[in-house]
């Protein structure tokens, strides 16, 4: 089935949840030799959101209490789904237009690091953030 509206997208990593970010990222990088990235620390100096890379692989941290914390994605939105998938998009408003009719979980913002974002959930129950930087 052809879609002549669907969206581009153009790179996937997962964001998964987690007590700590810290001993993942190290997981990574001591054993694997990924680059940690994108090391973002919370008041309290402990990193509540990184990202790992390797050879086009990236996979991206977030602190439960972090997302808890969000206003949006309160904790009863993420109860049973410790996995976001996270796409980066060349244009949102494509995205936007595609994902019409999903439940909108997050709607369009702006963030810290330099992108604009949208998070939906699909049919499955898991959160799916969509970025364009």
């Amino acid at each position: 089935m052809s879609n002549a509206n669907a969206a581009r997208l153009s790179h996937l990593a997962p964001v998964l949840v987690v007590d700590r970010v810290e001993p993942c990222v190290a997981f990574w990088v001591d054993r694997f030799g990924f680059t940690a990235q994108h090391q973002v620390p919370g008041d309290d100096g402990r990193i509540f959101f990184a990202s790992v890379a390797k050879d086009g692989i990236e996979i991206m941290y977030q602190t439960r209490a972090s997302v808890a914390a969000d206003p949006v994605t309160t904790p009863d939105r993420v109860d049973g789904s410790s996995t976001v998938l996270y796409f980066t998009v060349p244009s949102l408003d494509d995205v936007e237009r595609a994902a019409a009719g999903a439940p909108v979980v997050k709607a369009r913002h702006q963030t810290p690091y330099g992108s604009s974002e949208i998070y939906v959930r699909e049919p499955g129950g898991h959160l799916v953030g969509f970025a364009q930087f």
